[in-house]
């Protein structure tokens, strides 16, 4: 099953900025050659849903791996059956009422 997903990993007790560890999540992305988008506020992913959630875990593991004792996340999912739909057509059907 295709999902999108909206993705926002925050580790905890690591300082105040966490770019490093965005951009390790994003590398876990790319190595799982996932479609994916990064945005001011977390990531949007799109990819089979085994493949998305592999990655998520994958993106836990790394930032704990690079001392991160603590993470938390937030993920929004999305799934239809009605027809296949990319993350690019969902913006250019908003942006096509503009």
């Amino acid at each position: 099953m295709k999902v999108h997903a909206d993705l926002c990993v925050i580790p905890i007790g690591v300082g105040v900025s966490v770019a490093d560890y965005v951009a390790e999540c994003q590398r876990v992305l790319e190595e799982a050659g996932l479609a994916h988008s990064l945005h001011a506020y977390g990531t949007n992913i799109e990819g089979e849903w085994d493949d998305v959630m592999a990655a998520v875990k994958r993106c836990h593991e790394r930032v704990h791996a690079m001392g991160a004792p603590r993470i938390s996340t937030s993920l929004k999912l999305g799934t239809r059956t009605d027809r296949e739909q990319s993350l690019q057509d969902k913006i250019t059907s908003v942006e096509a009422k503009l």
